[in-house]
């Protein structure tokens, strides 16, 4: 049978046209007024349509629309926020202040994000967790702050999987494919009406891949699609499920990503002058840069200087599943024709991604080494980061390895409830959102009554516990565990206190350490006067079979008769799941096994909701936490014995439970309120909200790494790039007599062994440096306090002064202080060091005094 496919769409009334300008534009997804414009319509179909407005116009009736195009305040609340999208889309932004501040001119500054998922919202399944739904959140803030910025991803099918439990608990899988034309989803066109589309080598043969976007506020991101009926059968199904498939699918997935992704944008005109590298996935558009700048006449060497200069590479996890890995025979099959068009052989490209004695290819190693700006996802991270890494710079002490640190942020409006966003509009000011860093402005949050504050909040707990319910009863008759001897027990208490733990079940996570002692668990869920209730929630990677069993743990506690309706597991857990649980609990629970956690962000959204957090220091936490703005579980601590490390950490939490949280929560004044526990939720709000907000984290890269990257594009391009051409000749004259660079003698004042602090240190360095300039040399003296290991911490650096060159020794002076007193030392380092362009850290490029 031959059919023929079109769409339907209904025919919106001249009156209401607007409403698809607000439907496929995401910034509906932050905003109250627009979110309330779409259930208006229709809240039944609003909730069945699972909160897309693109496929709740698809479905309403006619009958409604001609109903609504009638209705006067509708048409009011329509004109409103037509007005209020205009408003936001035209005002003046913290990066046009910004750009003149930093004499950036014209219209070539432009961040390209390239992450392998977004979140943005429960009706666009294109995530599946953190990194997702941390770079939604980014977007947003980069549409916010005015940043000229664009997202690219890819375009997935199926997306990620929705999670069912069997009746043993055990967890299941299930695709659905997602339909575009239902989804705030648009081809972008060429000017001759065609779909954009590009064309990427795989292997012996050319994928196709269309392009897609999604409008978020100003910014767009751009998705890429390879189900098209010119591919190969097994390559329309790249795009088909995120992180599904075997390792060559998952390769090919990353190409696409990578190079299709560059390929997108120059198609389209947008040539980033950033990239921000979001974990290994999408490193091979390194490659892409690559080829596209030798297209134009540079050789290797000077395009790898340009490239390296623009890009930002992020590793968001110290977990080995998190940093992706491929054989080399799998490289080498879908690589070669990307590899030839740049000029190297196998050997030479295959070097770039290995490290120590790993025989595979490492996409972490690979963007590393290709990107100036490296950095972890929060304090504990970097330090972490670069202790993991320190190999791929051998010469240099792991705290010396090149990779700062930028900690994570939330995007606010998407997570805050209606509840505690009108109360920081009246108390902490109108414009709370678009001041979400203003320290002074936070302490505001003092002002709210606690006689407000408290029934908001009693209110979030009460839509959370409605809500779960009825999720439970539903899940629980489904799997067949509904029991008669529990029908009468009630599911949660609107009146007690609810601790939610909700995040990817991974083991390190340790979802079931409150578990240890079921005993003393059954005696706090079940304290006649003081109750306590658990909301679990999350999904296991489809792999992962011991995630997946620390769920059916849980789900099997739950059916307990001693904790039926005091604890529960709700699946299929998703960003919609996440905004109830973060507005509505109590306490948001972590208990990873330290430093596995590479931030974390839902905790964040938990304490802006006024939820108050509780977990082991790690991740952002070991930022965060103060005394009587949260609870820490242990110090930060690190044992040899992981069993005793989770004995003793459950114990601490069973105490603070027992000992803080239940006796603050349930200390009530004359009025019902509890006083002394809503003093924590404000003082955790004041600590956290002005600080892990993404606006604070994007005007971090902005000013630390995407302005320098740009600048330091633009002066390696300018003059038909005679930097870049300047500067790759100067590296390769540098890598070729590096050998030669070595220290004589270093000699150093000091009347026996012994100063006093503040006291001036002379030292005095000759060396050799045959075919290099003294000017090439970075010579510095590096002082501080002596560890065990014999490195030095605490350390200070001192520039040392070329004097004279005695028959090729080159003679360095210069002088330091101490300024504690104790052991101290010094050494003597050397890096090479461009006049024009700076310091210069690269493997193999490090001379000590030995």
């Amino acid at each position: 049978m031959k059919t023929k496919n079109f769409r339907v769409i209904p025919r919106i009334p001249e009156e209401l046209t607007a409403l698809k300008t607000i439907a496929y534009n995401t910034w509906w997804t932050w905003n109250t007024q627009a979110i309330e414009l779409f259930r208006w319509i229709d809240s039944d179909l609003w909730e069945s349509t699972y909160h897309n407005p693109v496929r709740l116009l698809g479905h309403v009736s006619q009958e409604r629309l001609e109903e609504l195009s009638a209705d006067a305040v509708y048409l009011s609340h329509l004109e409103k926020t037509v007005e209020r999208l205009a408003d936001y889309l035209e005002r003046n932004t913290w990066f046009d202040d910004l750009k003149k501040q930093q004499e950036i001119t014209g219209d070539n500054f432009l961040v390209a994000t390239f992450s392998a998922e977004f979140g943005l919202h429960e009706s666009i399944p294109i995530y599946s967790g953190g990194l997702g739904v941390l770079a939604g959140d980014t977007i947003k803030s980069c549409s916010e702050l005015g940043l000229t910025a664009v997202g690219v991803s890819l375009l997935y099918r199926q997306g990620y999987f929705s999670q069912y439990l069997n009746s043993d608990g055990w967890q299941q899988e299930k695709y659905f494919i997602n339909d575009y034309s239902n989804l705030p989803v648009e081809p972008v066109y060429r000017e001759d009406g065609s779909q954009v589309s590009v064309e990427v080598p795989m292997a012996d043969r050319i994928a196709r891949a269309a392009v897609w976007q999604v409008k978020v506020g100003r910014a767009t991101l751009y998705l890429l699609d390879t189900n098209l009926p010119e591919n190969e059968k097994s390559d329309r199904g790249i795009t088909g499920q995120l992180y599904g498939g075997d390792r060559e699918l998952r390769l090919k997935q990353e190409i696409i990503l990578g190079i299709g992704g560059l390929k997108a944008l120059d198609e389209m005109s947008l040539t980033p002058t950033v990239r921000h590298i979001n974990e290994g996935h999408s490193a091979f558009l390194i490659v892409e840069r690559i080829r596209q700048l030798m297209q134009e006449g540079l050789s290797f060497p000077e395009a790898r200087e340009i490239v390296s200069a623009g890009n930002v590479f992020t590793t968001h996890t110290p977990v080995p599943a998190g940093n992706e890995e491929f054989s080399t025979d799998l490289v080498l099959k879908y690589l070669s024709p990307m590899i030839k068009s740049i000029g190297l052989t196998d050997e030479e490209f295959l070097r770039f991604g290995h490290y120590d004695d790993n025989p595979n290819f490492s996409m972490t190693v690979f963007g590393l080494r290709f990107s100036k700006f490296r950095n972890g996802v929060s304090e504990l991270h970097g330090i972490i980061s670069r202790e993991i890494w320190k190999d791929v710079w051998p010469a240099l002490p792991s705290a010396d390895t090149p990779l700062t640190h930028v900690t994570n942020g939330i995007h606010p409006e998407t997570w805050v409830s209606d509840e505690m966003e009108k109360l920081y509009s009246r108390y902490v000011g109108p414009r709370w959102s678009s001041n979400k860093t203003d320290t002074a402005e936070w302490e505001k949050v003092d002002k709210i009554p606690d006689s407000e504050l408290w029934p908001a909040h009693v209110r979030m707990r009460e839509r959370l516990i409605s809500w779960a319910r009825d999720r439970w009863e539903k899940q629980i008759e489904r799997m067949g565990l509904l029991k008669p001897h529990l029908e009468d027990i009630p599911v949660l208490d609107p009146e007690t206190v609810t601790i939610g733990f909700s995040r990817r079940f991974a083991t390190y996570k340790r979802a079931t350490l409150l578990l240890r002692d079921e005993k003393r668990l059954a005696a706090i869920v079940n304290n006649p006067e003081y109750p306590v209730q658990f909301i679990f929630a999350g999904k296991a990677h489809p792999h992962d079979s011991s995630g997946k069993e620390l769920i059916r743990e849980i789900v099997h506690l739950c059916m307990k008769e001693e904790f039926y309706g005091k604890v529960i597991y709700l699946e299929d857990y998703d960003m919609d799941m996440a905004r109830q649980m973060v507005q509505g609990v109590d306490v948001w629970l972590n208990t990873p096994k330290l430093p596995m956690e590479a931030c974390g962000t839902s905790g964040m959204k938990a304490c802006f909701n006024g939820a108050v957090h509780c977990s082991v220091p790690d991740g952002w936490w070991a930022e965060a936490y103060r005394p009587g703005a949260g609870w820490s579980i242990g110090l930060g601590e690190e044992y040899d014995d992981p069993e005793l490390q989770d004995r003793l950490e459950a114990k601490a939490l069973y105490n603070i439970i027992e000992n803080q949280i239940v006796p603050i929560f349930y200390d009530r004044d004359k009025n019902d309120i509890p006083v002394n526990w809503l003093r924590i939720v404000k003082e955790s709000m004041k600590n956290i909200c002005p600080v892990f907000s993404s606006n604070r984290m994007l005007t971090e890269y902005t000013s630390r790494f995407y302005v320098p990257a740009y600048k330091g594009t633009v002066k390696l391009s300018e003059n038909d790039y005679s930097g870049a051409r300047e500067l790759a000749a100067w590296m390769e004259k540098v890598r070729e007599n590096w050998h030669s660079v070595r220290i004589e003698s270093v000699e150093s004042e000091i009347d026996n062994g012994t100063c006093e602090v503040g006291d001036p240190i002379p030292v005095k360095v000759a060396l050799r440096a045959e075919g290099l300039k003294p000017s090439d040399l970075l010579v510095e003296i590096q002082h501080g306090r002596i560890k065990h290991d014999g490195w030095l911490t605490e350390r200070e650096s001192v520039r040392l002064q070329f004097e004279r060159d005695e028959d090729g020794m080159l003679i360095f002076r210069g002088s330091f202080e101490s300024s504690h007193s104790g052991n101290q030392g010094f050494t003597v380092r050397i890096l090479p060091c461009h006049i024009e362009f700076g310091r210069i850290i690269e493997p193999g490029l490090v001379c000590w005094w030995e």
